[in-house]
């Protein structure tokens, strides 16, 4: 029992109180993730599903192992890659990567970049070389070969009475199945600590001989996408058992200048059989209804390290509970609108599938790990949309992994500014595993991942308050601001720096040689410069008197008819049809960003509700939604982050298995779903200085929503 004083905000201490309850409320998060359990009934080419730990990932179709990869080829594809699984075609041309360098004009002077050239055929051919290699490798096939009655092979269509689960608290993958009425049984797992896969096969039709395991490798296609079913250029890689024993083998790959092995074991007797080429099976003694099996792939060899399916399955409960258990959770139980439920399961099967297919030791692909995407390499600018999740959910471990490969991709960010004649680093778009920058005519001229760095340190110190953390990081850090200093060009008539000409905004729809100025970007650039002064600050170091001098003098965000533009050089931002398509980034200014000096949040306002109805929704990605959302809630519209977050359009949906779907090219799409995840920490936890509990959520009734273990946002 308490008495307010009467000069005491009676409403101030009802948000504390309820945003203390939130935050503390107490989740059953077991029941909250399996009522999310995955149910599959049919074979479809976009329900495969996926087992994995971050750094390696294995998918599957209706039978709970890779068995009909050509069904799902042009669905979400049968993969198994790994972080590690990188090749590279012999560079016969002798190529440099000079030869894919374009000099543009920029601020008075010829700076190269690597860019996809046409003409001449020397040049084409050197940036599609550098563009191609290094890919990374479909590691290999791992299904079953079933027989028929009379002999033949079966087929997808003779597959029936699927029941099929994923169960994200294990990390299970259950399927049950029929071929011509008899039963097959299949529990799939994936090891958390090894790229392992495991899997418990029961049938009759093992005795009848009528059930074999089959390892098939596919060549590499060594084209944009590459889905693991390329079973052509069989001269092109080696596939050779290097052991085998009445409980195991081992096979050795050669494939495109990488060399890794597969290891597998099994209990009981059986036999591995080399069919084909770069085909093998493995055939369960006739005696066993049971056959249990692991795979680990692996650069050395060692079958060793190859555990049996009871240790699998033990450390992939164990490792998915514990993950489930850490960090945040939220619940809509209880809610009236209708969308709580979905939103709900979007939310959940995201954790999973980052977790699974992001938190490895280097920035992912768009696609993951279960197929290629622009040659499986990554790109930095969607890093923010990948990563930043996890340490906003409380999980700064899963995030602190690839960004630790920055110091790694460091050496080849700083060439990159010292040959175009600017400080520090200037951090790649689309890159490889070990930081070489690919061509890109886009990717080479876009700016805003370049801050993408301070926001992972910052993140990073913000989990700990760890002076170890701002010394870690320091360097990389002070040089990424050293080149957005040296980047912004003070334009002596108009009094200011500006960025451009000789960029690409995020929103890919200006010409590099004549835009300049976006909106987003100089915001950015603002607090990506603040905050790196407050880490000099932090470590009782002096302020860097050019950074200052930046951000005094930056450009104000363009403003035309009282909304923002989304570039200064582009005055028909809302009347040009084309301009009102992709990502409508001038969004992110005040929603991936929190408030700078240079916003106006009147302006943001009417910018956000022109946009909202002015947009070309249908020509978006994936990220944009939540994006938008996160506007939405800083500008203190609730209805319309809901709104957002479950926008009808088609690169907003999600599919059966939780991946956000864009087109028939990108199937599956990481930043979506991890963006969404960075909007819903927002719209439940805040940002510094908010005082509204749960700010995504409308305040009428209809949303219920209890929460743990969030962390603000900036």
């Amino acid at each position: 029992m308490f008495v307010l004083k009467k000069h005491f905000n009676l409403s101030i201490l009802l948000v504390a109180f309820f945003s203390i309850q939130t935050a503390f409320a107490q989740i059953n998060r077991e029941a909250l993730v399996t009522r999310h359990t995955v149910l599959i009934k049919k074979i479809d080419s976009l329900s495969s599903l996926s087992v994995g730990n971050g750094r390696f990932a294995f998918t599957v179709d209706a039978t709970g192992l890779q068995t009909f990869p050509e069904r799902y080829a042009k669905g979400v594809p049968l993969g198994t890659e790994s972080q590690w699984g990188w090749g590279s075609y012999k560079n016969e041309g002798n190529f440099n990567i000079r030869e894919a360098y374009k000099y543009y004009d920029q601020y008075g002077r010829k700076i190269p970049y690597t860019v996809q050239l046409n003409t001449p055929l020397r040049a084409k051919e050197a940036s599609n070389y550098f563009r191609q290699n290094v890919h990374r490798l479909q590691l290999g096939n791992i299904g079953f070969d079933l027989v028929k009655k009379n002999g033949q092979p079966a087929k997808a269509n003779d597959i029936k009475n699927i029941n099929q689960s994923l169960n994200p608290w294990t990390g299970e993958i259950k399927s049950s199945f029929t071929l011509e009425g008899v039963p097959v049984e299949v529990i799939t797992v994936g090891h958390q600590d090894l790229d392992l896969i495991s899997a418990s096969v029961s049938s009759p039709l093992i005795g009848a001989g009528r059930l074999k395991i089959r390892i098939r490798y596919p060549a590499s296609t060594g084209e944009w996408a590459d889905v693991g079913n390329h079973w052509a250029n069989d001269d092109k890689h080696v596939s050779q058992v290097l052991a085998q024993s009445t409980d195991g083998a081992i096979i050795k790959r050669d494939i495109d200048s990488a060399i890794y092995y597969t290891s597998f074991s099994w209990k009981g007797k059986a036999q591995l059989a080399q069919k084909q080429a770069h085909y093998f099976t493995i055939t369960p003694n006739k005696t066993d209804r049971v056959f249990t099996f692991s795979c680990l792939f692996s650069q050395q060899k060692n079958r060793t390290a190859v555990v049996p399916f009871v240790q699998a399955r033990q450390n992939s409960r164990t490792k998915w509970k514990a993950f489930w258990l850490s960090g945040a959770a939220v619940d809509f139980s209880g809610s009236i609108d209708k969308r709580a439920f979905e939103l709900e399961r979007r939310i959940i099967l995201s954790e999973y599938l980052t977790k699974i297919q992001c938190s490895g030791d280097f920035p992912p692909q768009e696609t993951g790990l279960t197929y290629n995407s622009w040659f499986g390499k990554p790109h930095l600018e969607m890093h923010w949309w990948h990563g930043v999740h996890f340490a906003l959910w409380g999980r700064p471990e899963l995030l602190k992994r690839s960004t630790d490969w920055y110091f790694k991709a460091a050496a080849n960010a700083r060439k990159i500014a010292h040959n175009q004649g600017f400080d520090g680093l200037r951090w790649q778009k689309m890159t490889d595993h070990n930081g070489k920058e690919s061509p890109s005519s886009i990717g080479a001229m876009l700016i805003w991942q370049q801050p993408h760095f301070i926001t992972f340190a910052e993140l990073e110190y913000r989990a700990k308050h760890d002076k170890k953390v701002l010394e870690k990081y320091k360097t990389l850090v002070f040089e990424t601001a050293d080149f957005m200093a040296s980047f912004a060009h003070y334009d002596v008539e108009k009094g200011c720096y500006t960025l451009g000409p000789g960029l690409i905004p995020a929103q890919e729809r200006f010409k590099a040689e004549t835009t300049f100025n976006p909106t987003y970007e100089l915001a950015y650039w603002q607090w990506g410069l603040k905050t790196a002064q407050q880490w000099r600050e932090r470590l009782g170091m002096p302020r860097n008197s050019k950074w200052d001098d930046v951000m005094a003098k930056l450009a104000k965000l363009p403003v035309q008819n009282g909304v923002y533009l989304a570039a200064e050089s582009a005055p028909d931002s809302y009347t040009n049809p084309e301009y009102k398509t992709d990502h409508p980034s001038v969004l992110g200014t005040f929603g991936m960003l929190p408030e700078t000096d240079l916003l106006d949040k009147v302006t943001m306002r009417k910018t956000f509700d022109l946009v909202w109805t002015d947009w070309s929704w249908n020509d978006t990605w994936g990220w944009d939604f939540p994006m938008t959302a996160m506007t939405a809630t800083r500008l203190g519209m609730p209805d319309k982050a809901i709104d957002a977050l479950m926008m009808p359009v088609q690169t907003n949906t999600y599919l059966i298995n939780g991946h956000n779907f864009q087109d028939d090219r990108l199937r599956i799409y990481l930043p979506g779903n991890g963006g969404l995840l960075t909007a819903i920490a927002l719209m439940c936890a805040g940002w510094d200085g908010n005082t509204t509990a749960n700010p995504g959520f409308p305040k009428d009734g209809t949303w219920k929503v209890k929460w743990e273990g969030f962390k603000k946002m900036m």
